[in-house]
């Protein structure tokens, strides 16, 4: 979740600092001693194994245990809702992993840096060269201030990948229906209309997490402009919950449900489901991250499938990758640096992009992938117009579940769409409160 700012370079950065090499690519610890005990390096990650992301944090391992002889990597994979939701009480003990991924906003890394669980790595980011591999937008996420709000401040996290919601769809189904690419969104309301009249469910979609809240705020985003984005989740205007932009969202997801576009027992559904939904061809199409697009290049064999940019609206959810943080608790923070030198090294970054994943550092030449290609485009395409416009549970501490709670009562219809806006509105305005804007 990135941006008020210069979200422009985050497309250069694919392709622009292809001359750079990761600085410090591989660790510089000496080999320990004969005979003394190994040391070992707690790494906490969430991506799956099939994942960009999994891939190329997996090939990092075996990179850093390569360049340190006696020291091993005790890697354990945490589900996202598993550490978002016990951060800081992990943090706060003597549980805590040396290096962790954690998601990035205001809500969580930025809350995390305020409470003095995460270890201030300015110096390091100086010393070696992250700074310079991810320059501008692309440190957004990366910085906070004494408030743990995103943009400025101290480094407390270091993102190594893009990532940006689009429409997956499946292209034998929408040559089965007629249907073609929607370049407009009355072309791809008409498409969903024509799903329905097929007896066919269009949208893939999880409400017990967060896909469902992500398809709210596109929708808001249709009708909203670049300083409203930044008022909402920069906290540099006053946002109106029930103006045009959450008004709409809103009521048009209340409305999809009831045409629908999106099935009534998706309430209770997680990401899982809806991923492994769509991958099974029993949607059309799935709005969601480009997290999966590396899974959905391995997994899914029996039909052809492509993406797009959600029509009609000139921002989309997205943002720098999830970031590596070193708890302050860490017992060995000279390793987690270096771990994460390597996976800012141009090898693995290579890999991460051939794999389906938006990379930070990359050589252009080095991306053969024909799909990861159509990949970086379209986040080229994105970023050039600045139009990344974060995630909308990042700016107050909680809202991550005070939104699932909301789209929850969209989708069961037992709250109006007023009433469900009153209810998002109160914990954001408490967090101002708070912050004392």
């Amino acid at each position: 979740m990135v941006r008020s700012r210069g979200t422009a370079v985050l497309a250069a950065a694919v392709l622009a600092l292809s001359a750079l090499s990761a600085c410090g690519s591989g660790g510089s610890e000496s080999p320990a001693p004969s005979g003394t005990e190994p040391r070992v390096l707690k790494l906490w990650h969430y991506e799956s194994a099939e994942s960009a992301m999994g891939k190329a944090w997996a090939e990092a391992i075996k990179k850093f245990e390569a360049s340190h002889p006696n020291v091993k990597v005790e890697f354990e994979e945490k589900g996202f809702e598993q550490i978002q939701k016990t951060a800081s009480m992990v943090l706060n003990s003597d549980e805590a992993p040396d290096l962790m991924e954690y998601n990035k906003g205001n809500a969580t890394s930025g809350l995390l840096s305020k409470q003095g669980l995460l270890t201030d790595l300015s110096e390091e980011a100086t010393k070696r060269g992250w700074d310079k591999l991810l320059p501008g937008g692309l440190q957004t996420t990366a910085k906070y201030d004494d408030r743990g709000v995103m943009g400025s401040g101290k480094w407390y996290g270091v993102p190594n990948y893009g990532e940006f919601v689009m429409v997956y769809y499946n292209k034998d189904l929408f040559a089965k229906h007629k249907v073609e690419v929607p370049a407009t969104y009355e072309e791809f309301t008409a498409a969903l209309d024509t799903f329905v009249k097929a007896g066919v469910t269009p949208l893939a979609n999880a409400g017990a997490e967060y896909p469902a809240q992500q398809i709210l705020y596109q929708l808001a985003l249709t009708k909203a402009q670049k300083p409203w984005m930044e008022s909402y989740q920069l906290y540099k205007g006053k946002v109106d919950f029930h103006g045009p932009e959450f008004t709409y969202g809103a009521e048009t997801f209340a409305d999809w449900v009831k045409k629908g576009y999106i099935a009534k027992n998706s309430a209770g559904l997680k990401a899982e489901d809806m991923g492994v939904a769509f991958m099974k061809g029993e949607f059309p199409m799935v709005i969601s991250g480009s997290w999966w697009y590396g899974r959905f290049a391995s997994e899914i064999k029996d039909f052809e499938w492509g993406h797009f940019l959600f029509p009609g609206a000139a921002m989309s959810p997205g943002s720098s990758g999830n970031l590596w943080v070193v708890p302050e608790n860490s017992e060995n923070k000279d390793l987690a640096y270096d771990f994460i030198d390597i996976t800012m090294s141009q090898d693995i970054q290579n890999l991460l992009g051939n794999s389906g994943g938006v990379p930070v550092a990359a050589d252009p030449g080095a991306i053969t992938d024909e799909k990861s290609k159509e990949l970086i485009e379209t986040f080229n395409k994105l970023t050039a117009a600045d139009g990344l416009a974060f995630y909308p549970d990042w700016p107050a501490p909680g809202y991550y579940d005070v939104l699932v709670a909301g789209v929850q009562n969209l989708i069961n219809g037992s709250k109006t769409p007023a009433q469900v806006l009153d209810e998002i509105a109160g914990p954001y305005e408490d967090n101002l409160a708070d912050l004392g804007n």
